[in-house]
């Protein structure tokens, strides 16, 4: 087949320069390189070669048409006029991928359906019958693309991406796409270390992917070789003859898999390690690849004394506590390429800026690349050569060289003592989880608190004049001191970064582990999660408050305002409320408060549960004839969630929020209101008409004494006695 066709192929951003080498190796000609893909003129043999070779390309597309369309039926009409009978049959599946940049043709959605029309009613004109849509596995794939000035009209030789080789038969968590794969070892320059024999190893090697990649480039085996379907298997112009020549090409030009370098895996995971062998048997590489189940920070066993390219993709992380914990990961990274590849080239793939810095290494190059819409660099690394043990001692710092800061010591000395007496303090009263410090020295700003047999440490967010990599170190420093001290398992130990939260930051997961464990509190049970969330379930400074709840609640009706997990509804009917009503925005904070209330087995439907946003709920309660006896009312210094109507801000709208509230208390009641912002002052001269009494002291516990964290007033329309505990 000697005509020739207009092609584009697509390929990741910043790929475009590779691909565009890569099409001139394969012996392709007249190549354009444009944002996101190649364009070029060539027979079809040159499509089906770029299909089977490409490492790079993400879909070969053949140019069916262009044409000007300004509305919906220019589209229909240009669509209409492309021979379709010449390209596939009746009974062959078709399926429109549409993507639209046209001021005037902005729904796609709709620009498919008038696409799909178009070719069906093609075909009931002339043949009386017509082919069906297949969005799974289609025969055939169209590809439109509608731009500003010209709309293209493409049909899809690869059919699926060509990313999908045929050999992944499972994945990992974020998976690397096999193209984007390629591109970093091309970047990395792996086949300057083939042509030397030079090792590989990804000391993170997830499910594989690298790995197979480089043995792919190292062995010239043919990426595509595995495929079992193409976008042209049904295309009625389809030449069988030539692909298959280039198939057998393809099988010829492979070399001895026994060439192939030294390539060598890891992972600290199994299971993660048992997908990657999956793959790796798949791929035809059992015998190429060597895996072992190791933490990174550990040197691979087997590894060569002459060195190589170590290419690794760690875990970006995308929320808060992903990334705070990551820290310790990248900086594992960075002491493992000092101290265990001497000599090496090392190539780290990271979408954080952030935790690239905490590798510690100064690269010599840096590449863009994008994973879908995601910004990543490829940094580059020479390793020194010197001997672990003379860079070791050429260090100079006091981390480095495993010597502790005199603020070290102070700070074991200040919770070692703090501990002596907050323990003391808290057997005495039966408490279990409490605090033990609060940023009482400025080098450790930094919250401790016990949950039994685990340590929350919250580390509050350090200056931009701090330098991160030094805050790191020191909050690295505290953490085996932090288990010493406080004589729990290491592991227990759970570390997050407190940011000043901001718009829909305050409502974000910081991570996704799930892991909740139950703790005590004055005989009741409540479950806490230390992972997911900034705060965890348990407010320890509310202790007190929490008990006042109890002492007053016995025979009255309990309103819990901005409950959250539900603690003080757990008090209320532990304390022998009448009837409880849990009000909070949020559902699973709901759902937390309902579990809360079922392991203290309170599951009589005298507990009421309402999703709802508090200020507007009280308005509809006051309508409703809603009265209670006993209300708790603590709400965010500030929230603007879109289930609101407009923001909340604590020190603006207390007053209104405070008097609708109390137009629900009955007249013998009291209402019992916190607040954490810093530097509230209650507007005493517009709450005039209540009785109102300062009562701080006395929720305020021995572990909260120095920096107390709320400040509380019980407010009634008649004059009561002061509560006590």
């Amino acid at each position: 087949m000697t005509h020739k066709f207009n092609f584009f192929a697509t390929c990741p951003k910043g790929v475009e320069d590779m691909l565009t080498r890569e099409c001139e190796q394969l012996g392709l000609r007249d190549i354009k390189q444009q944002v996101a893909g190649v364009a070029f003129e060539s027979v079809v043999e040159d499509a089906y070669k770029l299909c089977l070779w490409s490492r790079l390309a993400s879909r070969v597309l053949l140019r069916l048409s262009s044409f000007v369309a300004d509305d919906y039926d220019q589209l229909y009409e240009g669509v209409k006029v492309i021979d379709w009978l010449s390209h596939f049959n009746v009974n062959n599946g078709f399926a429109i991928d549409c993507f639209t940049a046209h001021e005037a043709i902005t729904n796609s959605h709709f620009a498919t359906l008038r696409i799909k029309d178009a070719i069906v009613d093609q075909f009931v004109e002339q043949l009386d019958t017509r082919p069906d849509v297949m969005r799974d596995q289609p025969d055939i794939r169209i590809n439109v693309y509608v731009g500003k000035v010209e709309t293209l009209v493409y049909l899809d030789l690869s059919g699926t991406p060509l990313h999908q080789r045929g050999y992944r038969q499972k994945t990992g968590m974020a998976p690397l796409k096999e193209n984007l794969a390629a591109a970093i070892l091309l970047r990395s320059k792996w086949p300057q270390f083939v042509e030397q024999g030079l090792p590989l190893c990804d000391p993170m090697c997830g499910s594989g992917t690298l790995l197979i990649e480089a043995a792919y480039i190292a062995g010239n085996i043919a990426p595509g070789i595995l495929r079992k379907h193409y976008g042209f298997s049904a295309w009625k112009q389809h030449d069988s003859h030539a692909w298959q020549r280039l198939l057998n090409d393809a099988k010829q030009s492979a070399k001895d898999k026994s060439s192939i370098p030294i390539i060598l895996g890891a992972d600290n995971s199994k299971n993660v390690l048992d997908v990657a062998r999956d793959n790796i048997r798949a791929a035809g590489l059992e015998d190429y690849i060597t895996l072992h189940q190791q933490d990174v920070s550990e040197a691979m066993p087997d590894l060569p004394e002459t060195p190589g390219l170590l290419v690794t993709n760690p875990p970006y992380g995308k929320r808060l506590g992903q990334i705070e914990q990551l820290k310790n990961t990248y900086y594992r990274i960075g002491q493992s390429l000092k101290q265990n590849y001497p000599g090496w080239e090392a190539a780290v793939f990271t979408s954080s800026p952030e935790l690239a810095r905490f590798i510690g290494l100064r690269s010599h190059h840096k590449n863009t690349l994008y994973n879908g819409p995601l910004k990543c660099v490829l940094h580059q690394y020479h390793l020194s050569k010197r001997d672990a043990s003379q860079r070791l001692a050429e260090k100079d710092t006091r981390e480095d060289r495993g010597v502790r800061h005199e603020s070290a010591d102070m700070f074991e000395n200040r919770l070692k003592k703090n501990f002596k007496h907050i323990r003391k303090w808290a057997r005495k009263n039966g408490v279990s989880c409490y605090r033990v410090y609060d940023a009482d020295i400025p080098q450790y700003s930094m919250a401790v608190d016990i949950y039994e047999d685990w340590v929350h440490v919250q580390e509050y967010e350090a200056p931009k004049t701090v330098d991160p990599i030094k805050a790191f170190h020191r909050i690295n420093e505290a953490i085996p001191i932090i288990a010493s001290i406080l004589e729990v398992d290491p592991n227990h130990v759970v570390l997050k970064t407190r940011k000043v939260q901001s718009g829909s930051e305050q409502y974000e997961k910081l991570d996704e582990k799930k892991r909740t464990l139950v703790v005590h509190e004055h005989g009741l049970k409540f479950r806490v999660n230390l992972y997911d969330y900034l705060d965890t379930g348990l407010f320890l400074d509310h202790r007190n408050a929490r008990k006042l709840i109890f002492k007053y609640a016995k025979g009255r009706s309990f309103l819990n305002l901005f409950a959250y997990t539900g603690t003080a509804t757990v008090y209320a009917a532990a304390g022998g409320a009448r009837s409880t009503t849990t009000v909070d925005m949020s559902n699973t904070y709901l759902e937390w408060a309902k579990d809360n209330l079922k392991l203290n087995k309170f599951t009589s439907r005298a507990h009421q549960f309402v999703q709802a946003d508090c200020t507007q709920w009280l308005w509809d309660a006051k309508r409703a004839g809603h009265r209670y006896q006993l209300i708790f009312l603590d709400p965010p210094t500030f929230s603007n969630s879109k289930r609101m109507t407009q923001t909340f801000d604590v020190v603006r709208d207390h007053v209104e929020l405070i008097s609708l509230a109390m137009r629900l208390l009955e007249d013998e009641g009291m209402l019992v209101f916190s607040c954490n912002a810093k530097r509230f002052k209650l507007n005493v001269d517009e709450l005039s008409e209540y009785y109102i009494q300062d009562i701080t002291s006395i929720t305020v516990s021995e572990d909260f004494r120095k920096k107390p964290r709320h400040k509380c007033w019980c407010i009634s329309k008649q004059k009561i006695d002061q509560p006590k505990l």
